[in-house]
């Protein structure tokens, strides 16, 4: 989801590390345009963009790589990894593949995590839920008590106004932290400042438990 794509980027930037990313949204791509020559729109359904995306995900650079799948596009990724064997590949040039799956209160949900999980047993899964875009009531906590803490990533809920400040493309996650606009109410600046700062915080504790040095998250 370009949500947690645009954090997981902004994250790699405020460590002064590089990455690549792919928004597999051709359509109405809202990751690509907000990392303009970091991150590169493809469409899925042709050979040209399965080649395209592949050949740089399986290049041993250093550099950590981030693909934000759609929902048309999500059967389509996983079938096409597990048919070329990308998995053993990356792993053969080093490359660890990780996964966050997006978990929502729906029915489907779990059934497709299952079905992921299977599909993939070696790739570790982190459980991803954005508690403002999709709230898990008291009876669906169960599907997160699944999930270790360690393999949970928590998006906080932001109220509207602040979450509204968000919205412009040009708006850096990472350099905000460095430099908020000195236009941005001061108010805001303390919520969005409160939200990002714990997501920064989980993603360095991951990388610290599995000492990752390149991977290829696939959200």
């Amino acid at each position: 989801m370009s949500t947690t794509a645009r954090l997981l980027s902004d994250y790699f930037i405020a460590s002064r590390r590089g990455f690549v990313g792919f928004d597999a949204d051709p359509h109405e791509p809202d990751y690509a345009p907000r990392f303009s020559g970091r991150v590169r729109n493809v469409d899925l359904s042709s050979t040209q963009g399965q080649i395209a995306m592949i050949d740089r995900l399986l290049v041993p650079d250093g550099e950590a790589k981030i693909v934000d799948l759609w929902s048309r596009s999500y059967d389509r990724f996983f079938t096409l990894i597990q048919d070329i064997g990308f998995v053993e590949e990356a792993r053969g040039k080093n490359i660890e593949p990780v996964i966050l799956f997006h978990a929502d209160p729906s029915q489907a949900s779990p059934s497709a995590a299952y079905t992921l999980a299977n599909a993939l047993p070696t790739v570790e899964t982190l459980l991803t839920y954005n508690e403002g875009a999709a709230p898990f009531g008291e009876q669906l906590q169960d599907r997160l008590a699944v999930y270790p803490p360690h393999r949970r990533l928590k998006i906080g809920a932001l109220d509207t106004l602040v979450g509204r400040a968000l919205e412009p493309v040009d708006l850096s996650l990472s350099y905000f932290l460095l430099d908020p606009p000195l236009d941005m109410s001061l108010v805001v600046r303390a919520g969005l400042k409160s939200w990002l700062i714990p997501i920064f915080a989980q993603f360095r504790a991951f990388e610290m438990r599995r000492a990752l040095e390149e991977a290829t998250w696939l959200l």
